[in-house]
C-alpha cells in the first residue's frame, strides 16, 4: 500500500480537517514531554526504587534545611541601687562555713529524719486519754492505765486498765485480789456495782466490804476453757468472774453458797443482771457452779442473758432413814409373787401383822392342808414330752 504526504489528503476522509487535528495532537504530545523530562531525570537519578531495601543505602544524601532565624527577646536588667541605700555589710569567710549550733534540728529539737540529736529512735507520744479514762478517777477506783494488747485473732484490747481496789464513799478501799487487768468500760461498772449496790448489803451484816475474790479477768482462751471454741469476753478484757465478797469483821459471803440468806443473793442477782449484759451462775451449766461470770458483751438489739438460780438452803439434819410406820395404818399390798409350782399367780397378800392376827383367830386342821395339797398335785397336769419325727425320707 502506498501513502505519502500527496495522497494523504486525498484518502482522509475529513481532508483539510485532519491534517489540522493531527498537527494539533503532535504539538500538545511534544508539550507533555518537556513538562515529564525534569521527573524522568530524577527518576534516573535514583538508581533504585524507594520501596527498595537498599534505597537509603544508595540514595542521595538530603539537602539540609534552612533554619529560621531566632528571635531572641530582650532581658530587662534590675535598676540600680539607690544612692541613698544602707550599705550592706559583708560576713568574712570563716563565718560562712561554720554551721549553725541548731543546723540539722527541727523546730521541736530533733532532726529533719525523725531521730533523737543522740541517733535514736525517738519515743512515740502517748495518746490521749479516753473520756473513760478521765472520769475514771483515784476517787473511785485504784487502776492505773496499762499498754494495749493486741494477741492473736481479736485477743486483747485498747484502754485497759488494772483494777487494783474500789474506793467506797466514806473513802475505804476494797481490793480486789488478785488485781484485775479490765477495760476501762468494764472496770467502771464494776466499781459502780460495788459502790452502790454491794456496799449497802454488806452493812446488812454490820460490816463493811473489804475485799472482792476474783477468780478470773483477762485471759486469752476460747468460752469455758475449750480450745478452738469461740473467743470468750475474758479474751476481751471484757468479763471478771467473782467468787465472793469479804467483810471487815472476817466474813466470807460467797456468792453460791446455800448457807447465804437466800434474799441476799437475789438482791445480788438483781443487782448485776440490771448492770450487767451477760450473767453466768449455778444451773447455767457445769462451769459457773462455784462463781458468777459478769460481763458486758454487746449483742443485737441490746439483748441480756440472765442465768443464775437462786437454790434454797440444805436442811440442817437430813433424814437418813424413813419415819416408823404407825400402828393404825391399814395393811400394805404387795405385788403378787409367781407360785413355782402351779405356774400361777398367786392373789394378793397381806401384810404379815394381818396374818399372823387372822392365823390366832382360827387354826386350820393340819390334815386339811395335807389333802388340800394332794388334790392340787392330783390336778395339775403333767408335761408330755413330744418326740421329734425324723424327716429323712
Amino acid at each position: 500500500m502506498n501513502c505519502s504526504a500527496e495522497k494523504a489528503s486525498r484518502k482522509s476522509t475529513y481532508g483539510a480537517f485532519g491534517r489540522t487535528g493531527m498537527a494539533l495532537v503532535t504539538t500538545v504530545a511534544i508539550l507533555f514531554g518537556m513538562l515529564a523530562e525534569p521527573a524522568m531525570a530524577a527518576r534516573r537519578s535514583v538508581p533504585f526504587p524507594l520501596s527498595s531495601p537498599w534505597a537509603d543505602l544508595f540514595a542521595p544524601p538530603p539537602r539540609p534545611r534552612p533554619h529560621r532565624a531566632v528571635h531572641r527577646a530582650a532581658v530587662p536588667l534590675p535598676k540600680p541601687r539607690p544612692a541613698e541605700a544602707p550599705v550592706a555589710t559583708r560576713e568574712p569567710a570563716a563565718a560562712k562555713k561554720m554551721p549553725p549550733a541548731d543546723h540539722g534540728k527541727a523546730a521541736d529539737g530533733k532532726a529533719p529524719d525523725g531521730k533523737a540529736p543522740d541517733g535514736k529512735a525517738p519515743e512515740q507520744a502517748a495518746p490521749e486519754p479516753s473520756a473513760c479514762r478521765q472520769a475514771l478517777t483515784d476517787d473511785i477506783a485504784i487502776a492505773p492505765s496499762v499498754p494495749a494488747i493486741h494477741g492473736p485473732g481479736a485477743c486483747g484490747g485498747e484502754d485497759l486498765v488494772r483494777l487494783e481496789a474500789i474506793v467506797l464513799a466514806d473513802k475505804r478501799r476494797v481490793a480486789v485480789k488478785p488485781a484485775a487487768i479490765l477495760r476501762c468500760s468494764m472496770a467502771t461498772a464494776i466499781a459502780d456495782w460495788v459502790r452502790v449496790d454491794i456496799a449497802p448489803l454488806a452493812a446488812g451484816f454490820g460490816s463493811s466490804v473489804s475485799d472482792l475474790d476474783n477468780l478470773d479477768s483477762f485471759q486469752c482462751r476460747g468460752r469455758n476453757g475449750v480450745p478452738g471454741a469461740q473467743l470468750s469476753e475474758h479474751g476481751r478484757a471484757n468479763a471478771l468472774d467473782v467468787r465472793a465478797f469479804k467483810l471487815a469483821n472476817g466474813r466470807s459471803i460467797s456468792l453460791t453458797d446455800r448457807a447465804v440468806p437466800r434474799d441476799l443473793r437475789e438482791s445480788v442477782l438483781h443487782s448485776a443482771c440490771t448492770r450487767f449484759t451477760t450473767v453466768l451462775g449455778p444451773g447455767s451449766d457445769w462451769h459457773h457452779e462455784d462463781h458468777i461470770h459478769v460481763d458486758l458483751m454487746e449483742r443485737r438489739n441490746n439483748y441480756r442473758i440472765c442465768q443464775w438460780d437462786v437454790l434454797d438452803p440444805l436442811p440442817v439434819v437430813a433424814p437418813l432413814l424413813p419415819a416408823q410406820r404407825p400402828e393404825e395404818a391399814p395393811p400394805r399390798e404387795v405385788a403378787a409373787k409367781d407360785d413355782p409350782k402351779g405356774g400361777a399367780k398367786s392373789d394378793v397378800k397381806t401384810d404379815t401383822k394381818s396374818e399372823n392376827t387372822k392365823s390366832k383367830a382360827r387354826k386350820p386342821d393340819a390334815g386339811d392342808s395335807d389333802s388340800a395339797e394332794s388334790k392340787r398335785a392330783a390336778t395339775k397336769s403333767q408335761p408330755t414330752k413330744k418326740r421329734r419325727q425324723s424327716r429323712r425320707p
